[in-house]
């Protein structure tokens, strides 16, 4: 019976043994080990090395707030890529910067999500703000344009009351615009520039979310775009770092305090992403044509890469997620 089980246990190790070097020799995984690469036959799958422009990127420079339209290449905010499948139907959205960037993504996936949508904007950004109208109304749902300051407090009520009353109703808020400039040095910050970014990126989103949460029904959602800033600050961004990180803050702590009441509070943390902030001062001029280059993807990120995440702290289906913090850095970032 010994020798019996001695032999079986020296089969045994053979055939183990024969399983290991067919492994160790097959060409698919000696393949995948040396190039990370394989053949496959899905057109869904799309390299994100390769999906957009990468740098350098042609060296640019608008006037503030900038406009889309003319910038190279033009950002794609998912005008002829995003589909949607009804998860906002019917749904009440206020976007704040939603003529431009991130904040356009957003308009234009909620829209074909099912949702009417409100977009807040600089004046100035109207010819942009134009194009997002058209896009949402071609949707099949309503669009609201209420251009101003919204570092401006009774505008920010302003801007809030109208948007009910236009919408009928308001159960989305997206706090995103935001305003960043450059600067080397704490020594080159005007007091005019610090307050800009202070008013529009912390005083905003107090005065905009105090006048919207009296029309916010249990179920709603409320967005903040953060910035991958609040935890790894570059050193030419001293003013609107501190911005970000409270307005990290501001979701952890909102979302404390309306939990119970079933409200949900979010964040967005992207990384590099290609907008007109970037080009009208949020970057050195020099630094530009190398923007993005130095995340594990090696580009930029396009505000198109963002929709679906604002789209589904929206959705009714994210219904456990408040208080969280969602990064889109391309392989950069903390949270």
């Amino acid at each position: 019976m010994k020798k019996e089980n001695n032999v079986s246990r020296r089969n045994a190790l053979k055939g183990i043994g024969a399983t290991v070097a067919t492994l160790v020799a097959s060409p698919s995984l000696t393949a995948m080990g040396s190039s990370y690469s394989a053949n496959t036959s899905n057109p869904g799958l799309k390299n994100p090395l390769d999906k957009y422009p990468k740098p350098p990127y042609p060296k640019q420079q608008q006037p503030h707030p900038g406009l889309a339209s003319q910038m190279d290449p033009i950002p794609d905010h998912g005008e002829k890529s995003y589909k949607g499948n009804g998860r906002l139907q019917g749904r009440k959205a206020l976007i704040t910067g939603g003529d431009s960037g991130i904040g356009r993504a957003a308009a234009i996936a909620y829209a074909r999500e099912g949702a009417d949508v409100a977009i807040n904007y600089l004046p100035a950004e109207e010819e942009d703000a134009k194009q997002v109208v058209a896009l949402i109304k071609e949707a099949g749902r309503k669009a609201v344009a209420l251009p101003g300051d919204i570092t401006d407090a009774a505008f920010c009520k302003t801007l809030v009351e109208n948007a009910v009353s236009q919408l009928g109703g308001l159960d989305i808020l997206v706090n995103n615009a935001g305003y960043q400039k450059s600067n080397l040095s704490i020594m080159d910050i005007s007091d005019d520039s610090f307050d800009a970014t202070m008013k529009t990126n912390i005083y905003a989103l107090f005065w905009i979310t105090r006048a919207a949460l009296p029309h916010l029904p249990p179920g709603a959602s409320i967005i903040a775009t953060t910035s991958v800033q609040a935890y790894d600050p570059s050193e030419n961004l001293f003013d609107y770092s501190q911005t970000k990180a409270a307005n990290v803050a501001y979701v952890k702590s909102l979302s404390k305090q309306l939990g119970p009441k079933g409200i949900r509070v979010n964040g967005v943390s992207p990384g590099p992403i290609w907008t007109p902030l970037q080009v009208c001062g949020g970057q050195e001029q020099e630094s530009l044509p190398e923007f993005g280059a130095d995340t594990p993807l090696a580009r930029a990120g396009q505000p198109a890469e963002l929709a679906s995440i604002f789209v589904q702290l929206a959705d009714n289906s994210a219904s456990y997620s408040t208080g969280q913090i969602y990064g889109a850095a391309g392989g950069g970032g903390q949270p």
